[in-house]
């Protein structure tokens, strides 16, 4: 992947247009349709005041997501995380129906699942590629088994574990294929594999690119993709791995109260952050971003 090219602009008339396209399939009312198209305008009319307002956009180039999970591991277990409690609250219970065993955690993060495993008594063995997650695990655990390791290429014996967890993380993988495998040569017959997985911000493309800033300071993007729900089974099945349960969680917000209100402006020349930009248009970041399917999650087993 090449550099990509962010221009706030473009993404509020984008999320202008994906609200649009939902009222036109009667989503939404006249009223609603009208004030897209008024608020479009607004966004448009003044080309004169673009460059003070919203700069030129930038440029950001990928980063090694070791280096881009170094830089974000001291914020990653920020309670504002809402993907948290949304995959705990379906991946816990499917943890408790499992008999304590061996478990790995693969790209384990800051041990947050890990943690999980060890209260329920399994043996816990994490791995992960950014040491600065990896410290932060050990901290949490300092009795736990960690190890700096691909998701793909986890050094355990073939069908030495009972489970597998793999949490937020597929989505940083193009090809799902050697995950899956991965996980089915640790696992042994009988052995689950428990997913949680992010699904994609953009409507229309299938990257989601997570812009963020390196311990050096560098600003780039992690690459990041948005698998259809057909890629996990394709790569599941060939593995012996048969789905047991799938669950996708909607996120839900509640209605923006001020219309046209953004607490801050945006800096030219900075990497806009989109939560930042939904305050411009709230009306339309809340149609859009209200109801989105935001996790899949998924419990696999090994053929016996």
């Amino acid at each position: 992947m090449s550099s990509i090219y962010l221009h706030p602009l473009a993404y509020l008339v984008g999320l202008e247009g994906v609200a649009l396209m939902q009222a036109f399939a009667g989503e939404h009312d006249r009223d609603f349709t009208h004030a897209r198209l008024a608020e479009v305008r607004r966004l448009l009319d003044s080309p004169e005041t673009w460059a003070d307002t919203w700069g030129d956009g930038v440029d950001v180039g990928p980063l090694a997501t070791p280096d881009a999970y170094d830089g974000w591991s001291a914020r990653y277990d920020d309670p504002d995380n809402g993907y948290f409690a949304m995959d705990e609250t379906e991946l816990l219970p499917m943890l408790d129906r499992l008999p304590a065993g061996v478990a790995v955690d693969a790209a384990c993060g800051t041990g947050r699942y890990a943690a999980h495993l060890a209260a329920r008594r399994h043996e816990v063995h994490g791995f992960d590629t950014s040491p600065g997650r990896l410290a932060l695990a050990r901290q949490k655990m300092p009795d736990g088994h960690f190890g700096l390791a691909d998701m793909a290429a986890m050094p355990m014996a073939d069908g030495s574990a009972d489970v597998v967890v793999n949490t937020l993380a597929m989505t940083h993988v193009e090809d799902l294929g050697p995950v899956f495998a991965e996980a089915a040569r640790l696992l042994r017959p009988g052995g689950h594999l428990v997913v949680s997985d992010v699904r994609g911000y953009y409507v229309g493309s299938d990257r989601t690119p997570l812009v963020e800033e390196t311990p050096a300071g560098e600003i780039g993007y992690i690459r990041s993709w948005s698998h259809p729900t057909s890629s996990y089974l394709r790569a599941a099945i060939p593995s012996g791995l048969r789905v047991r349960d799938c669950r996708e969680i909607e996120v839900g917000a509640e209605a923006p109260t001020e219309p046209f209100n953004p607490p801050t402006a945006v800096t030219p020349g900075e990497a806009p952050s989109i939560w930042d930009l939904h305050t411009w248009v709230p009306e339309a970041a809340h149609a859009v971003h209200g109801r989105r399917r935001c996790l899949i999650v998924w419990d696999f087993e090994l053929e016996r």
